[in-house]
């Protein structure tokens, strides 16, 4: 049954103290506004960390040519490794039954594209169709480059839903032609990537129309993608890495063991690391969080000790009067499961107001749409409701022994 003397009791005591009440509960709302922005942020974190992975297959070794840092075979150090075609026909036939697609990639970075009297610059980058699982693309409208486009030489082009809406605004640009670095490309599909417009401006194109049309260098390549199993372990996918690296030095005269001479990046290895690291960071900021929340714990059992300590007298004489043990405890209890309560939801409700308000300006590489875990704040609060019980229990328990003669000599 609602007392209601009772919480007149505890109103009166707030106000006879507010300074020291309003600083109390000013660190417990502080240190639960901290924790929820803290989290936010971690998940933030997070989620731009898997966008960035979820934009591409996981499944992927993604194979660069580099410099080598040594001499080797002969060779002096400072010298480039430059992928071609037949680096990858070696390697797709040699380990094709470990890799199930593969692609490579000339790109052309910064490419004139012109359609009418729009024009603007974009990635270019010629490819083979299992691209497109490479680098999770999603067909909007019209297909991707298949392999007839390949074998009849066609020059033809997807391009992304950023440069369509750049170049053509509302109009579809298919069966239009654009114009890459003055040659004319029929564009035959519009792709979409949830990695968003940064993946988003990107035109395809055949991988050998590409290479012989706009590059000096017709056998070369930038990089290439090969997609391994997917029930491959780390370590199943570390010994074709291994393996595909060894293949590659012996082409090219490098020492296998030289890292810049080859830069190999497994996705999935790579995710895991990331993942790894904001896992700690998550860890970190739960201890931050939780012993900011302690400091505004120890705060309230303070007030409540010297709330005790001030009402010595008049807890003795409610003693004489017949007031139990329990009834004591509990009013003790119920003022500092309030202040704590009180000021542990007025924390949930500034941070959930600050991530909201300046959370969704925020989207960048790294740090995208920073969440609340409504579940995880709520559980935090009833920990804190229960915290400030025990807060108030050993003053409290102190409160119940008081002696009404003793008291009542108190001065």
């Amino acid at each position: 049954m609602f007392d209601w003397d009772k919480w007149q009791e505890i109103f009166a005591t707030i106000r006879k103290n507010r300074l020291r009440t309003f600083l109390t509960g000013f660190s417990v709302a502080w240190g639960i506004m901290m924790l929820v922005v803290l989290l936010a942020a971690g998940q933030g974190l997070q989620n731009g960390a898997m966008s960035e992975f979820l934009s591409d297959a996981v499944n992927t070794l993604w194979i660069n040519g580099g410099r080598t840092s040594v001499p080797y075979g002969g060779y002096n150090s400072n010298r480039p490794v430059v992928i071609d075609n037949g680096d990858y026909d070696h390697v797709t036939s040699t380990y094709s039954p470990s890799i199930f697609k593969s692609s490579a990639s000339k790109n052309l970075w910064g490419a004139e594209i012109v359609y009418g009297k729009e024009a603007s610059n974009y990635e270019v980058r010629a490819v083979h169709p299992d691209n497109q699982y490479m680098e999770n693309n999603y067909i909007g409208e019209g297909r991707y480059i298949n392999q007839r486009d390949i074998d009849e030489f066609r020059k033809v082009a997807v391009i992304g839903r950023k440069v369509s809406r750049d170049l053509f605004k509302e109009e579809s640009p298919l069966g239009k032609y654009i114009r890459v670095n003055g040659v004319l490309f029929e564009v035959v599909g519009m792709y979409t990537d949830e990695g968003g417009d940064d993946e988003e401006d990107n035109v395809y194109l055949p991988v050998n129309v590409g290479q012989k049309t706009l590059s000096r260098e017709p056998e070369e390549m930038t990089r290439m993608i090969v997609a391994y199993n997917e029930d491959f372990t780390n370590e199943e996918a570390k010994e074709l890495e291994k393996a595909i690296t060894e293949d590659l030095a012996e082409r090219h005269g490098f020492d296998p063991n030289d890292k810049r001479a080859l830069r190999i990046w497994n996705r999935k290895e790579n995710m895991q690391e990331v993942i790894g690291v904001i896992r700690g960071i998550k860890i970190f900021v739960w201890v931050i969080g939780i012993f900011t929340i302690i400091a505004g714990i120890i705060g309230v059992a303070n007030i409540m000790m010297v709330v005790v300590k001030e009402r010595t007298r008049e807890i003795g004489i409610r003693k004489a009067l017949g007031a139990t043990p329990a009834s004591i405890i509990s009013l003790i209890i119920q003022e500092s499961i309030f202040i704590t309560a009180f000021s542990g939801y007025i924390g949930l409700v500034l941070g959930v107001g600050l991530v909201s308000l300046v959370g969704g300006n925020i989207n960048h590489d790294f740090f995208k749409n920073p969440e609340i875990n409504f579940q995880i704040a709520l559980i935090t609060l009833g920990i804190l409701v229960l915290a400030g019980a025990l807060a108030g229990f050993l003053p409290a328990r102190k409160a119940a022994t008081i002696q009404p003669i003793e008291a009542l000599k108190d001065e």
